[in-house]
């Protein structure tokens, strides 16, 4: 009797999973194993709306697993250590583990490789699982990675992706496996109210749905704030429980402007894993630009804390922000704003934003969280590092009724249309009567000292 692990990480699905498949293929018994790892938890990364969501996508899998004959198997420590003690209990000769993208990632797989080598077992570690394609595989002529997003998705688009694979019918697990309880949503404080629902039936109900009434028209209303037009499917990406390979593969299939402007989106966030795979220090660190004049925190201390609390005076900043605590969620054009406002209007390091969307994101993802916080502060990988985007002008744009701000803002509500996002307009016993704050920059000022400071004149 042949037994393999399969270490479950940033992949919490059984559909379109490599390892359990080939572990299966290989092995009479599998061992499907999460290790709650203590490291990431010291390092703060454990926030409440991730670990609440993680518990859904864990007692959905150890349920999937269940229906299959099998169960999910969890631990808590150092991930190498515990692996190799579950390989120890079960006689398990391999371990079948997704390829990280992050440098954290890839450490943990080269002390599961000593570890598991030192005690004779093997680690095998499979790629096109959380990201469709392997960052690493597309290259330009000369460099370790593409730094602007076009030439990346031409060169990405003719990639030829793997097969979708099925769930598998029958999963065995020895006995010898001991495992810890499963976790509930409900164990964890601190959640946002409106936090979505983890788990792969999840993930694959709010796909299908989405898929029939909402991919067509993706390209017209991705941007609309008030639609809510998006996939939301960020979360599910996030935690592994819908592939990348099988969302690029069924938006092809369906066809049309919408899954064309779709699989652009999926594809941006691989160009951000292929980025953080090069160059891991862009964790933290300035990616391109070399920029260490921002404002001192202590020293815009007031407005940075209006910023977290949607206080700002600018409403559809405002109403992103709420979004954000509420629902541990924000738009990605509300994620832009909100950057832009913070880096370029206050001119506040994209350090302090990136830590904050961290701490409440259920999808807080490091490679498209920070990267994306670099594109906007002019740091990253935009071709136009000085854009700012204007809070008023894009909230005409992409909230031009107001409905989006006046869903989040309700001491706004009573304004009607546009006339929302410019509340500081209003005079006399209209102004007063608002419990709503003045702007607490004037855009023009913001706008003089970011180029002052960037040197434009």
């Amino acid at each position: 009797m042949t037994t393999a692990v399969v270490l479950f990480t940033a992949d919490l699905r059984l559909h379109d999973h490599p390892p359990l498949r080939a572990a299966l293929a290989g092995a009479d018994e599998v061992v499907p194993l999460f290790v709650h790892d203590r490291a990431i938890e010291a390092a703060g990364f454990d926030a409440p709306n991730r670990r609440a969501f993680l518990a859904d996508c864990l007692r959905d899998l150890d349920a999937g697993l269940r229906d299959r004959g099998g169960r999910l198997v969890i631990r808590s420590g150092e991930v190498a250590a515990e692996v190799c003690a579950v390989a120890a209990e079960t006689g398990a000769r391999e371990v079948h583990v997704a390829a990280g993208v992050s440098a954290y990632a890839r450490r943990r797989e080269e002390r599961l490789r000593e570890a598991l080598g030192s005690a004779g077992r093997g680690l095998r570690v499979h790629d096109g699982v959380i990201t469709a394609v392997a960052p690493g595989a597309v290259t330009p002529a000369s460099s370790d990675h593409f730094a602007v997003f076009t030439p990346y998705f031409r060169r990405w688009s003719g990639e030829r992706l793997r097969d979708v694979f099925g769930a598998p019918r029958t999963v065995r697990v020895p006995e010898g496996a001991r495992s810890e309880k499963v976790p509930a949503r409900g164990g964890v404080r601190g959640v946002s109210e409106g936090l979505a629902e983890g788990g792969e039936k999840a993930a694959r109900r709010a796909f299908t749905n989405w898929r029939r009434h909402g991919l067509a028209a993706y390209e017209d209303r991705h941007d609309d704030l008030a639609g809510d037009a998006t996939s939301r499917l960020s979360p599910h990406l996030h935690f592994g429980t819908l592939s990348p390979v099988e969302l690029v593969r069924r938006a092809r299939d369906t066809g049309g402007a919408g899954a064309e402007a779709f699989v652009r989106q999926l594809c941006w966030r691989e160009f951000h894993h292929q980025v953080l795979a090069a160059r891991p220090a862009a964790s933290w660190e300035n990616y391109r630009t070399k920029h260490d004049r921002w404002r001192r925190e202590a020293d815009a201390a007031g407005e940075v804390e209006a910023w977290r609390q949607g206080r700002t005076g600018y409403p559809v900043v405002d109403a992103a922000m709420r979004q954000l605590r509420h629902e541990g969620w924000m738009h990605n054009r509300g994620r832009l704003l909100a950057a832009s406002f913070l880096t370029k209007t206050l001119y506040v390091d994209w350090r302090v934003g990136a830590r904050h969307f961290l701490d409440l994101l259920v999808d807080g993802d490091i490679a498209n969280n920070q990267l994306n916080w670099q594109w906007m502060a002019g740091t990253g990988t935009d071709s136009r590092p000085n854009r700012v985007l204007s809070p008023v002008a894009q909230a005409r744009r992409l909230d031009p009724d107001g409905d989006y701000v006046r869903r989040w803002v309700p001491e706004l509500a009573s304004l009607s249309g546009a006339a929302v996002h410019e509340p500081w307009k209003l005079r006399g016993a209209e102004r007063e009567r608002l419990d709503y704050p003045e702007p607490v920059v004037d855009l023009a000022d913001g706008l003089t000292r970011f180029r002052q400071a960037r040197g434009l004149g």
